[in-house]
């Protein structure tokens, strides 16, 4: 299958002013300035194909809005190859960004002072998009992100949750093949991130839509993509499946024990008894070493148990010891 993005060694560097410290050091940086060069993507390379939903990870500064700069033709790279459906994002943009959907987490396409439906006529004028096509992308957008209790809203007056709804609505009135999601629900509550998610579910799996997406609210990645790709550094440091890396590199799993009784002794071999009040005790185990059967199997064996659940580390907790290890540079 041709994939919908190709992108080859991608590099992107910025010409940043090098301050200096005191009153001699503004003197001469005012005078006679200096500057260096900082590479916020070093040779990236990766390809989505048509209907995939692929997470784009990577801590601040890792250089992830910077290729989604790139990838919507906002920035030029300093090298490297860029195809999106056979375009370069940078050249001949009107056209090019009327076949794409964007939407930043914290800036909106929507006139701030209009009321969210004025804003969606401009937008059905901008992408020329038909009457009957725009009234019918409404009807199930609507019905999908509830938009009726503020579409006749000014966009100034919205909720940040209200906001990104009637953005993902704009972004997506004229039916784009890909749609590249930055932070979409940064600073939304449980709600309205369920109700974001269920629609990104909905035009990836239902309409085929392919989707980049960029968070740093894990969860996001861990209901809907299967795929994810790692940056740090300017560098991608993976690009797989999702349970692929959780498997390689998730630490210690927990098992929950609640005993039908009280025992003076519940050591067990091969697990580390964490905590311990009353009937309820948790352990950790190496799971590689360890399975959780055999775990589970050997309390068994020996005690009367009520209940047991065995407890995997979170992603949030897998990729922050990635960073931390930096397990993928070894």
């Amino acid at each position: 299958m041709t994939e919908i993005i190709q992108v080859c060694e991608l590099t992107k560097t910025f010409r940043v002013l090098e301050r200096q410290t005191g009153w001699s050091g503004a003197f001469r940086s005012f005078f006679h300035p200096r500057h260096k060069l900082v590479a916020a993507v070093k040779n990236v390379s990766f390809g989505l194909k048509p209907g995939e939903l692929v997470g784009y990870l990577g801590p601040n500064g890792a250089g992830k809005s910077t290729t989604l700069k790139v990838l919507t033709g906002l920035l030029v790279p300093t090298s490297g190859q860029v195809l999106v459906d056979g375009q370069i994002p940078w050249k001949n943009r009107t056209t090019y960004v009327s076949k794409i959907g964007a939407v930043f987490g914290n800036r909106s396409t929507l006139w701030w002072d209009l009321p969210v439906m004025d804003s969606l006529e401009v937008l059905q004028a901008m992408y020329q998009v038909p009457t009957h096509r725009f009234k019918e992308n409404l009807k199930r957008f609507n019905h999908l992100l509830e938009l009726d209790e503020f579409i006749n809203t000014p966009v100034r007056s919205l909720s940040l949750g209200q906001k990104m709804r009637a953005d993902l609505c704009a972004a997506l009135l004229h039916e784009p093949k890909l749609v590249f999601l930055d932070e979409p629900t940064i600073g939304l509550d449980v709600v309205a991130k369920q109700r974001i998610r269920e629609f990104i579910r909905y035009i990836n799996r239902e309409q085929g839509t392919t989707i980049l997406l960029t968070t740093h609210d894990l969860s996001d990645v861990e209901k809907l993509c299967e795929r994810v790709m790692i940056l740090d550094h300017g560098q991608l440091l993976y690009d797989g499946y999702l349970e692929e890396l959780t498997n390689r590199f998730e630490g210690e799993r927990k098992l929950n024990v609640l005993f039908s009784e009280e025992y003076a002794d519940i050591q067990v071999e091969g697990a580390q008894l964490l905590q311990r009040d009353g009937r309820r005790a948790i352990y950790a185990f190496n799971w590689r070493i360890l399975s959780s059967s055999e775990l589970i199997r050997r309390i068994l064996s020996e005690y009367k148990v009520d209940d047991l659940e065995v407890r995997r580390p979170d992603l949030e907790q897998t990729i922050r010891r990635i960073y931390e290890e930096e397990l993928l540079l070894k």
